[in-house]
């Protein structure tokens, strides 16, 4: 039987976020080849419908910790774009007004408490912002995403463990893309899957394919409301697979491909859920007008950033806990 568009809302909203991060990260990449953005750039292609499907199943005021590949899960939870691409160029109109970059995203507006580039560092800030909702007796959950190589560092192991101990509404969501950094999951990581390791804290592991946007939602949403009911985190792994390098444009291919690579981009998630809208019954149009749309979005955010303007000078110690000392007039004259 033919399913209405209006009846797919859900499954639309899903492709509409998996579109506006591939698309912002491509016009990312493009205009950081062009030095438009500064530092490095850590791209989320390929692994959409792990930050998409876990967000859509958290609210509004759910908590998000993400790590140093940074612009997919802000935007898989609904932020908006100019800010973003702003904060990329380092405008005073970036979400966190030009001084943290690609890395360094936050926006406590729709819950994202920042992400940083120090791996496996997200695990505690969820875990407390998890015990914070439990002291205020919100009924507020916490998730954090880290990828397979921050699965062995000792902060997540911790957090972790803690979150056990006290039961707290924490879901920790391991995107194992296949590589940390250019080292293969199964040369930097004991055992075969990452969600094992659960058993160690005696919460849930579960696993899920991380190419399947539905499958990813359908997981968490039971961690979420396990979290909420009080019985405590859960540990996610999403088996997914990251299309560029560590980061982009370094000049040479540090990511080892094996002979799956092509079976990986044969499974793109975008295409997946694409197909299952239109066995659905949602006409190709609708899905093209999404596509158009997002096009805009990324131009029009690409252009808001352009035209924003670069933080003052004197603004570099501003929201920095240090003592404010009067800038020598000799270094203002040279600003």
């Amino acid at each position: 039987m033919m399913t209405a568009v209006g009846d797919n809302d859900r499954g639309l909203e899903k492709y509409l976020r998996m579109q506006r991060i591939r698309q912002f990260e491509n016009k990312a990449e493009a205009i950081h080849a062009q030095g438009e953005i500064p530092g490095a750039l850590h791209t989320y292609a390929g692994m959409e419908a792990s930050g998409v499907g876990a967000c859509m199943a958290l609210r509004d005021d759910d908590y998000m910790v993400g790590n140093h590949r940074s612009h997919g899960h802000p935007i898989a939870k609904g932020a908006m774009l100019r800010p973003l691409m702003a904060e990329l160029l380092g405008k005073t109109t970036g979400i966190c007004k030009g001084k943290g970059g690609s890395m360094h995203l936050s926006d406590f507006s729709m819950g994202s408490l920042g992400e940083t580039s120090i791996v496996g560092s997200g695990g505690p800030v969820a875990v407390g912002a998890a015990l914070g909702a439990q002291m205020q007796g919100l009924d507020r959950v916490a998730l954090c995403f880290f990828g397979d190589g921050a699965s062995s560092e000792g902060a997540i192991h911790e957090a972790l463990n803690l979150a056990a101990v006290w039961q707290l509404p924490a879901i920790f969501v391991c995107e194992n893309n296949r590589f940390g950094m250019s080292t293969p999951t199964s040369a930097g990581v004991a055992g075969e899957n990452v969600a094992d390791r659960a058993h160690g804290y005696g919460i849930p592991g579960v696993m899920v394919d991380g190419q399947d946007v539905d499958a990813v939602e359908i997981a968490v949403r039971e961690a979420v409301d396990r979290a909420r009911s009080g019985k405590g985190p859960t540990l996610i792994e999403t088996k997914t697979y990251r299309y560029g390098d560590h980061a982009v444009n370094m000049g040479r291919e540090l990511t080892p491909r094996g002979p799956d690579h092509e079976d990986w981009l044969a499974r793109d998630p975008i295409v997946l859920h694409r197909l299952r809208l239109l066995e659905q019954g949602v006409p190709p149009a609708a899905l093209d007008v999404i596509e158009a749309q997002v096009a805009e979005e990324v131009d029009d955010a690409l252009s808001f950033a352009r035209e924003s303007a670069y933080p003052a000078f004197e603004e570099a110690f501003d929201h920095v806990f240090v003592d404010r000392l009067p800038i020598p007039e000799d270094v203002l004259a040279h600003a």
